[in-house]
């Protein structure tokens, strides 16, 4: 990795901890086309904010503030095309001018490419998080869907004991409770989780039935593990629990992510 940006104190706090480099703290935006191109980068992974376009937003698009740091790496991309790029976005991302307006720049640059709408249930994972990926590059690509695999229960996906600040209040179960998306240890699903999971209740991802009748919430390292994280993963002490969960809501499957990485990869000229 030769550059990495974000303007989140939390995400290049988490990412130093777990790859001992901090990312750049600054607003994408605003990075002059130069100092981009300088880094040399023969691959971009980018993941946009999906605001814009997603399905619970006002779907703004272009019009959205969140997209200028999109809109500005086609500038880039415009000038000093990388080998190849990747790109994750929600659902909603392909037939929105975003996507149209990246597609037609690919197109005139001469690249080809290939995309894929993946979901982690077909890799054998019980968490539903459809997302589209988009793969390009100079030379001919391909994007094959897996074969699909019965997701595993979630049980393998849980912590040994419940944590007691995670248990729904009685008053909380009243008033939430009938919207909420229940899940015991031996489903093999859960819903997607979002970046407002600590704090919201329904449409926010799945709750727990524990034995005891009692519905908790899963736990930051319960959301890691369903999206793939490996068991060294750390965030640093201080983080609260509600900023973990945001970080996490706007993260990747990683299972999904290196699969649809592997297809570019193994495309590419020996």
């Amino acid at each position: 990795v030769v550059a990495a940006y974000d303007i989140s104190p939390h995400a290049n706090a988490t990412y130093a901890l777990n790859h001992g480099e901090r990312p750049r703290a600054r607003e994408l935006a605003s990075v002059p086309i130069r100092e981009l191109a300088a880094h040399g980068a023969d691959t971009w992974a980018l993941s946009p904010p999906c605001q814009p376009t997603c399905r619970m937003g006002l779907k703004r698009d272009l019009e959205d503030p969140r997209s200028k740091a999109f809109l500005h790496l086609l500038e880039v991309l415009a000038e000093a095309p990388p080998e190849r790029l990747v790109l994750e976005n929600v659902a909603g991302f392909p037939g929105s001018g975003s996507h149209a307006r990246l597609v037609a720049l690919l197109e005139r640059l001469g690249f080809q490419r290939a995309d894929l709408l993946l979901c982690p249930t077909a890799l054998g994972i019980p968490n539903q998080r459809p997302r589209f990926y988009l793969i390009a590059a100079r030379h001919p690509v391909r994007l094959r869907a897996p074969e699909p695999l019965e997701p595993a229960p979630l049980a393998p996906y849980l912590d040994p004991e419940s944590d007691p600040d995670l248990i729904l209040s009685p008053e909380e179960v009243a008033r939430f409770g009938p919207g909420l998306d229940l899940v015991e240890p031996t489903d093999k699903r859960s819903t997607c989780f979002i970046g407002g999971y600590g704090q919201r209740y329904v449409g926010s991802g799945s709750f727990l039935r524990l034995e005891d009748g009692r519905l908790r919430r899963f736990s930051p390292a319960e959301v890691a593990r369903l999206l793939g994280y490996p068991e060294g993963f750390r965030f640093p002490e201080p983080l609260p629990r509600e900023a973990r969960y945001k970080l996490l809501g706007n993260g990747l499957s990683l299972p999904a992510a290196r699969w649809i990485v592997e297809n570019l990869i193994s495309s590419a000229p020996a």
